[in-house]
Order: structure tokens, then C-alpha cells, then sequence
């Protein structure tokens, strides 16, 4: 007769399911939370998990779900790609839609990609970039009609790596996320400075809702009830019984189970067939010397096992908490553990294992893993693991699967000591940890890469780069690039300097210094100060190996020469382009090797030389492309080139344009070079031809294009969207929470990138929405005198704060920068510098020459731009005439341009100039035609528009003009 365990009843825990499902309603309404269940091995944490599922099921959502293990501690990220890997059996085909959306996902969860979808990804992606790619899946795929609720036990075992993820995904301050996070960590298990707690704290720093609850045992009723389901008996009858388990047990609800298993299989639980019911004897079982330990209950009851199912066990155990059963058929084949086969059987049907549909084992419980483990004497394990190991690999090695590798690797690790006895053993498992680590960067674990990439480094002989160059060479870089992805940038320039000092040729130097390039400076951005000595650090590399090459470095170059190199090339250009041109490919590696260290210098010598150092060798890259075919770096070259030096030749412009565009398509360039090319083309150039929100919707792709590839281009992108949102009316309150969660980003990576230029942006918005009031934040902002952004912001928010003289100020200053870099739109600039020239020239009658000088030029400017595209720049055009108009005192052309000006801006929606084109024609009306009912009707259309733009400060400011209106009934 067995006992009547009811696996489906949650004993005790109604508080805590009450929290839990409440929870999770609130996640369903459209906002993730999180919750965190600690307690003792066996209180029942998973239990309360489960009895949400099928809440969860039942309302359109879907339950993902990942074990961390003690022996596999080496895979944290893995674990909730693996978890997330789930979701593919929710969607089936529907995820062909999300790879187009989403690329980098095939490569976190290769198993989505069909051969038919043929998704490829161009670039290696690091932990920042794995996090930001797996927040956008989970935006993609959760909703309020389709939350997702992703549970991760025993998260004891889980370090930074996985929970900065599950950070990144909670704290996505867009709210476009919706997944309710679950969590299980034994509390008597970790200390106060352990991860979870640091996870606990930057929830709550970023504003995400945590409940936190902790399991004890069940108390003596809770407890009566349990046994009296498992007995069939009425609660009074086993009450007694109940209470000497409880004194035995403290309540915990598996070991009490066990121990009635154990009571039974002693025979002092019985079913008595003519009683019809469980009978027991009080005084012997109080009295029997009955270990209160569940382990030693489990151990002792494993003992009388048969050997076969002992070993299946003890093998098991070694591997973690779950393995798969072709493990299991490997080690059948061999002498050793011939009968693991017959003692999985066993294991099996005594309830120690469970398997699921893919043949996949695992132990019913945790304490029954650490049963088994206990099997083992402490002083044969590290030899138990090994053998296993090194007989898996030599089983695998002859079937050349790999599917087995991080486990193999992670066995034989173990034995260490032994390995470095044998030079042969230590080049064949250091082979294999590198594989090892190739196949974790392949699925862009990279802490994983960087463990096992590690202990291959570990196992080399001393001489290795002698004995063994290609495999040095070859491992020195891998942990090089491992180390670079997990932030570990002291460690990778180490290795990369090593490297360099080492190799035998210069052109096994070429990977290590590009790299090191790289790793020495975005990455390291804390401010441009901290960060100016790894810029020339890395300036000087990149120059040492362009001269290597064959290539000239100036040391200066005037702004004379490097005009003239810009016609140089763009005459080239002219002579050299056709139609085949764009399917030439460059062949040289060399020279592809060239063009890229010339892309890698471009910024580093913008930031520590000169803007025209910069277009030197912008030319020079764009120049070897005409000559030789054009390579992967072609199109951002010739973005560059468009940028920075040629921003005047429009028809140029937009015709190089188009083929840097079909190139970077030929190509399939990765994330990085995505982000710098729309950077350089949306951020820079398009508005002259493309609608400004255009322009703002692809620099955002630029900016996830970035993140996801692991490119810091992509916060550069940020402020281009910023820049361009601001200036074509987005709605305000939106664009403050955009800016917010850039800035959170910046935080959650430790960068400083660009940083500065969004929190002034911030001002800048917060300052429109309500003179910043409610709105600010307290940041430090360096406001530089010398810088552009600084410039424009005092400027932009001077004019609509209605400061004529601090805003004329201002943009003076802007245009006094018209030889240098400039990252805001010159004809923007112009715009607002001409209106508000036009409102002092309404109220000076003297000293007007300048403001006469600025008005003409905007005017001008205008019909320039708006030639190439009346979208942006017709509106703006017809303000500043109707402007002027009013201004001479031709009334009747003044109100049509008035109206022509607010028709073009709602055509175009820009929201914001529609409602300062109606805010202008009011007071015409009020000021000059005396018409005040035609200035109340204006003044009504200005305070909708700015209402809408979602600025209280012009609201308030139009109102109080209504109100000053003498108009009856108003």
C-alpha cells in the first residue's frame, strides 16, 4: 500500500500564494515585477512556484523555467538563454517574424533558425550586448495579453553575469516590458554579500516592484493536515503522530515525506487490511534513535541499493542536478560502467530520477543529488570526476560530438594537478578547454569562454610559446577578446601587449593590435580627461601599424590641406565611379587591413589631434576603396567622408549616400558598423532630404543595432535621436523617459559615453515641460563655455522662454563654431536665430544691423534647404517671411504666410512650431491688426498644439495671453 501524497496541494503557504498571484496580476496590467522566495532545501519554494503555472497558462502567458547547478557553476549566462530558449515552442513559426526584427537572437538561441531563414550575424556579441538583445526579445514577445513569467531556482548557484541580465530586462525604464520574475535561493546558503542581495538592491534603486518572502516549516496544523491527505485519516486520528514528525522534522515538508517513506520501509508505518487504515506505534517510533538529518535518511536508504543503481547515482551526481541520457548511453559503453544502464532503470522506477520527453535526467530534489554526492568518500571525488572526464572524452573524441563538451571539460578540470604531470594530457585538454570556450563565444557566454579559456591558458607547459605557437597564439587572443567582452580591459590589454611581444611575425600582431585599439578606449570612457591618455595610447598603435603597412602618418594637417584632399577625392570619386565600381571587391587583405586600422583612427584622431587629421585619413580610406574595391569598411569610409568633410555638396552627398547604403547591404555588416553608418548618414546628413522623424526612427535603429553588437556607437546614436526628436516636436514627457532611460543604460555599463550631452538635452526638456520644476533631476552637468551642445541648449531654451537677448547670445556663439565640427542642425540653428532676431528687431529702433544680418541669412538658408526638402523646412520657411511681413507692415501677405507656415508644420508634425506659428499670428492679430478675437482664435490653436507637445510652460504662458484678450464671452 503506497502513501497518498497529494503533489498537487500546497500545504501551509496561503499568505505567501496570495502574494505571489497578486503579483502576478499586476504583471499581466502591463508592468514586470519580480519576486524572490528564499528557505531551507525541502520548504516547498518550488511548490509555490508551481502552483502559479497553471494561473499563468490560463491567462495567455508563458512559464520559462531554469535550474542553477553547484557543478556547472561556470554557465551563468547560458542558464537564462537557456530558459528564454524555451519561449521557441510557444511561438513556432512566428519566430521567423522576430529574427527579422531581432538577428542577434539566432545566435543566443540558435536552435530558432531554420536552414530556410539563413540569419546571419556579423559581429561577436559581449555580456552588455547579450543582456540589451535579450531585453528587446522580451519585448518583442511579452505583453499585458502574453506576460512572461521566467523562474530561476536555486539562484544561490547564479553569479553577476545572469542576474545583471534579469536586471537589464526588470529595469527597462521604456515599460515595454512585461515579465514577472521569479527567483529561489536557500537562504541559509548565502551570505549578505552575496549577488542576490546586490540584485535586491538595484531593483529597488531603479524602481521595480520586489516582494521578497522567506519558507520556514509548516506549523504543527498545516503540517496534520499534509499527513492526514497522505494517511486518508481524519486529522484527529494522526494528530498525534504529526506532532512527533514535526519535533523530528521542524516542519520541512520533504523531510517529513521522507521520513514517512523511511518509518515505512522500517515497518513502523503500516496499512492494516483489517483495520482498513495506517497503524503505528507512538512509544517505539518516539523511542527508535531515528537521525533528524535528511541527508543521512536519503544516504541511508541509497546503501541498500543494488551497485548498479549506486553508481548511476554517484555518476549522477558528479554531473549536477540533471544530465541527458546520451551521457548515460556513453558511459554504457564502456567496461567500467557497463551497468549504468540497468541502474538508471532502477533509479527510475525507485523514484530517485525522473525524465522527461527529450531525455532529459534529473534528481527529483536537491537533497537527493547531495545524498548521492555524500556516497562518494571526500577523498575519491576530485578522482571520480576526472575519470569520468577523461573516459567521456575519449569516447566522445572517436564520435567527434561536442554536444557533451562543457561537462567533459568541466570533469577533467577537476584533476588538474594530474594533467600538468603529463605534457601530452596537458595539450590535448587544453585543446579541449578551448574548444570549450569557442563554443561558449559562439553562444556569447563569454564569462563561460573566459572560465575555460582560462584553464586552457592554466595547462600550457612553460615554454608553450615555443613549443606550441599556433595554439598559444591562437588561445592568447580568445581569452583575450573573453576577457575585453566581460569588462576585464586590465587583463585584455595585458594579454594584448603579451601577444605583440610575442608572435614571430608582424602580421600575427595585426588582430591583438586592433584589438587593443579598441579595448583601450571606448570601452574605459569615464570622462574625456580620465580616458585622453588611453586615446593617444591608442592613436600611437594604430599609427605604428599604418606605418608598418606602408602607410604615411602626418604629424599635422592645416585646414588648407585637408580641403584640398577632399576635392582630391571627391574628384576620384567622379572619375572612378560606375555601376561596376559597387561590385568590385577589394581582394588585398592587405589593404583591407589598412582601411580597417584607418577606420580605427579616424575618432582617435578627431579626439586627440584635429578634425582635419581626422578627414586625412578619411580621404585616405575612402581614396584606397576607388582604387582597389570597395571592403566591409567602405560604407561607413564613405559616410565619413560626407560628415565631416563635404557637408555644403548636397547632390554629392546624397549620391554617395545611396552607395554607401547599397554597400553596407552587399556586405552584411555587423551591428557596430550599422550603428556608425547611421549615425553618420541619419544623424548628420539625411535631414537635408529625408523627413526629420525619418531620420530619428533609423538612428534609433542605429542606436539597438549598436547595443546588440556591443558597439559603444550605439550611445552616439542615442544623441543623435535626442538631437533630432527635440528639434522635430516630440512629445515631451515621452522624450524626457527616452533620455532617462539612455542614461540608465549609461549607468547600467559603468560609461560615461555621451553622457554629458544627454543630461543637458534633459535640462533642456525638462525646462520646456515646466520651467523644470517637477521635472529636473539632480546631475551634475559640465557645461563647458567651449562646447557646441552647451551652446545650443542655452540658446533653445532661451527662445522659447521668451529671453531675446540671452538666446541672440547664444546662437552668436553657435555660429561663431561654423569651421568646426558641428553635431546640431546649421539650419535649424539659423531658423531660431532669425525669429528670434525678428522679435528684438519688433521691439529695437536702433543698433539693428546684426539682428538684419541674421534674419536675411535665415530667410535665405531657408529657401536652400526647403528646396531639398519642404517636409522639414517649408514651414519654417513661411514663419520667418510671415515674420518679416509683419515686421514691413504687409498685413494681408503676413496672414497668408501665417497660415501657410501652420499648415505646413501640422502637414509635417511638427507639433511644436505649429503651435509657435499660431502663438505668432495671435499676437499679430493682437499687436498689429487689433483684432483680438482673431488673436483668441489663434492663441486657442497655439495652447492645443503646445498642450499636446506636452509643455505646461507655453500652455501657462498662451493662457495668460487669452486672458489678457478684452474679448466678450471668452
Amino acid at each position: 500500500m503506497q502513501l497518498l501524497y497529494r503533489s498537487d496541494k500546497l500545504y501551509g503557504r496561503d499568505k505567501e500564494e496570495t502574494l505571489i498571484t497578486d503579483a502576478f496580476c499586476r504583471v499581466s496590467r502591463g508592468k514586470s515585477e519580480a519576486f524572490f522566495i528564499g528557505g531551507f532545501s525541502g520548504s516547498g519554494k518550488s511548490m509555490l512556484v508551481n502552483s502559479l503555472r497553471k494561473r499563468v497558462k490560463c491567462v495567455g502567458g508563458y512559464v520559462t523555467k531554469h535550474k542553477f547547478d553547484a557543478m556547472s557553476r561556470e554557465k551563468p549566462l547560458s542558464g537564462v538563454i537557456s530558459a528564454l530558449n524555451q519561449l521557441r515552442d510557444e511561438f513556432g513559426v512566428d519566430f521567423s517574424l522576430l529574427l527579422r526584427l531581432l538577428p542577434n537572437v539566432s545566435v543566443l538561441l540558435p536552435e530558432l533558425v531554420s536552414p530556410a531563414l539563413n540569419v546571419e550575424v556579423g559581429e561577436a556579441m559581449n555580456a552588455r550586448s547579450v543582456s540589451f538583445t535579450l531585453l528587446r526579445f522580451v519585448r518583442v514577445v511579452s505583453s499585458p495579453r502574453h506576460p512572461i513569467m521566467l523562474f530561476l531556482d536555486d539562484m544561490q548557484w547564479a553569479d553577476s553575469t545572469a542576474l545583471d541580465v534579469i536586471h537589464t530586462i526588470l529595469s527597462d525604464t521604456m515599460g515595454s516590458s512585461c515579465m514577472f520574475f521569479v527567483g529561489t535561493y536557500r537562504d541559509n546558503e548565502v551570505q549578505i554579500d552575496h549577488d542576490i542581495f546586490g540584485l535586491l538592491e538595484r531593483l529597488e534603486i531603479s524602481n521595480v516592484r520586489t516582494t521578497k518572502v522567506s519558507l520556514t516549516g509548516l506549523d504543527q496544523e498545516d503540517l496534520n493536515t499534509m499527513i492526514s491527505d497522505a494517511l486518508c485519516l481524519y486529522p484527529r486520528i494522526c494528530k498525534s503522530l504529526s506532532d512527533i514528525l514535526f519535533q523530528k522534522t521542524k516542519g520541512n515538508p520533504f523531510f517529513v515525506l521522507e521520513f514517512m517513506q523511511s518509518l515505512k520501509s522500517h515497518g513502523l508505518l503500516q496499512y492494516n487490511i483489517h483495520q482498513k487504515r495506517w497503524v503505528w506505534n507512538e512509544d517505539i517510533i518516539r523511542a527508535e534513535d531515528i537521525t533528524d538529518n535528511v541527508l543521512h535518511l536519503l544516504s541511508s536508504k541509497m546503501n541498500g541499493l543494488s551497485g548498479d543503481v549506486q553508481t548511476l547515482l554517484k555518476v549522477m551526481a558528479c554531473f549536477g542536478s540533471s544530465t541527458n541520457e546520451s551521457v548515460i548511453g556513453y558511459l554504457n559503453e564502456s567496461a567500467e560502467y557497463a551497468g549504468v544502464r540497468n541502474g538508471l532503470e532502477g533509479a527510475l522506477s525507485d523514484g530517485f530520477i525522473v525524465k522527461d520527453e527529450e531525455g532529459c535526467l534529473q534528481f527529483v530534489h536537491d537533497k537527493v543529488r547531495e545524498a548521492a554526492y555524500n556516497l562518494i568518500p571526500d577523498s575519491d571525488k576530485k578522482q571520480l570526476h576526472y575519470n569520468l572526464g577523461q573516459l567521456l572524452h575519449s569516447i566522445c573524441e572517436r564520435d567527434d560530438s561536442d554536444d557533451t563538451i562543457f561537462l567533459i571539460a568541466s570533469q577533467i578540470n577537476r584533476g588538474k594537478d594530474q594533467i600538468l604531470r603529463d605534457e601530452e594530457l596537458s595539450i590535448a585538454f587544453t585543446k579541449l578547454n578551448m574548444k570549450a570556450g569557442e563554443k561558449a563565444l559562439d553562444g556569447c557566454d563569454h564569462k563561460t569562454a573566459y572560465s575555460y579559456l582560462g584553464a586552457a591558458l592554466s595547462l600550457l607547459p612553460n615554454d608553450h610559446w615555443r613549443s606550441h605557437y599556433d595554439l598559444s597564439l591562437r588561445l592568447s587572443f580568445l581569452m583575450a577578446g573573453a576577457a575585453k567582452s566581460c569588462c576585464q580591459y586590465d587583463e585584455a590589454e595585458q594579454l594584448l601587449r603579451g601577444i605583440s611581444g610575442r608572435t614571430r611575425c608582424f602580421e600575427d600582431k595585426l588582430p591583438s593590435y586592433f584589438l587593443l585599439s579598441q579595448t583601450n578606449v571606448l570601452p574605459r570612457f569615464s570622462s574625456v580627461f580620465q580616458a585622453q591618455g588611453k586615446v593617444v595610447d591608442a592613436y600611437n598603435t594604430c599609427s605604428f601599424v599604418l606605418l608598418q603597412l606602408g602607410e604615411t602618418i602626418p604629424d599635422s594637417v592645416t585646414p588648407e590641406a585637408a580641403k584640398t584632399m577632399v576635392e582630391d577625392t571627391l574628384k576620384m570619386y567622379e572619375e572612378v565611379y560606375d555601376d561596376d565600381w559597387l561590385e568590385r571587391k577589394m581582394e588585398d587583405e592587405t589593404l583591407r587591413t589598412v582601411v580597417k586600422f584607418y577606420g580605427a583612427i579616424i575618432f582617435l584622431a578627431f579626439l586627440s589631434r584635429s578634425r582635419y587629421t581626422a578627414i586625412c585619413f578619411i580621404c585616405k580610406a575612402v581614396q584606397l576603396s576607388l582604387q582597389n574595391g570597395a571592403c566591409v569598411y567602405t560604407p561607413l569610409s564613405l559616410l565619413q567622408l560626407m560628415g565631416f568633410a563635404m557637408e555644403d555638396n548636397h547632390a554629392a552627398n546624397l549620391h554617395i549616400a545611396k552607395n554607401a547604403l547599397s554597400l553596407l547591404e552587399r556586405f552584411d555588416v555587423g551591428g557596430d558598423q550599422i550603428s556608425g553608418v547611421f549615425m553618420n548618414f541619419y544623424g548628420r546628413i539625411a535631414w537635408h532630404y529625408e523627413p526629420f522623424q525619418v531620420c530619428g526612427d533609423n538612428l534609433r535603429r542605429g542606436f539597438e543595432s549598436g547595443l546588440s553588437s556591443g558597439s559603444n556607437l550605439g550611445f552616439h546614436c542615442a544623441f543623435h535621436v535626442i538631437k533630432t526628436a527635440i528639434i522635430s516636436g516630440e512629445k515631451l514627457d515621452s522624450l524626457l523617459k527616452e533620455i532617462d532611460y539612455y542614461l540608465h543604460l549609461l549607468k547600467t555599463y559603468k560609461s560615461e559615453l555621451m553622457k554629458n550631452a544627454l543630461l543637458i538635452s534633459r535640462e533642456t526638456v525638462s525646462a520646456l515641460i515646466d520651467k523644470g520644476e517637477a521635472t529636473s533631476i539632480d546631475a551634475k552637468v559640465f557645461n563647458n563655455s567651449s562646447q557646441e551642445p552647451v551652446f545650443f541648449h542655452q540658446a533653445y531654451r532661451a527662445f522659447w522662454s521668451g529671453y531675446t537677448v540671452r538666446c541672440h547670445h547664444y546662437f552668436e556663439k553657435c555660429s561663431q563654431l561654423s569651421g568646426q565640427y558641428v553635431q546640431f542642425n546649421p539650419f535649424v540653428l539659423k531658423f531660431y536665430h532669425g525669429l528670434n532676431s525678428l522679435d528684438v528687431l519688433k521691439k529695437k529702433k536702433s543698433h539693428t544691423t546684426r539682428y538684419k544680418e541674421v534674419v536675411r541669412d535665415a530667410i535665405s538658408a531657408m529657401k536652400d534647404a526647403a528646396a531639398n526638402s519642404e517636409w522639414n523646412f517649408m514651414n519654417k520657411l513661411r514663419l520667418l517671411e510671415a515674420e518679416q511681413q509683419h515686421l514691413t507692415r504687409h498685413h494681408l501677405r503676413a496672414i497668408d504666410l501665417y497660415d501657410a507656415s501652420i499648415q505646413s508644420a501640422k502637414k509635417s508634425g511638427f507639433i511644436h512650431e505649429q503651435g509657435l506659428a499660431c502663438e505668432k499670428a495671435g499676437f499679430y492679430f493682437k499687436n498689429k491688426a487689433g483684432n483680438n478675437e482673431k488673436a483668441l482664435e489663434y492663441f486657442k490653436q497655439a495652447r492645443a498644439c503646445y498642450d499636446e507637445w506636452g509643455s505646461s510652460m507655453k500652455v501657462d504662458f498662451v493662457k495668460k495671453e487669452i486672458d489678457s484678450l478684452d474679448v466678450s464671452g471668452s
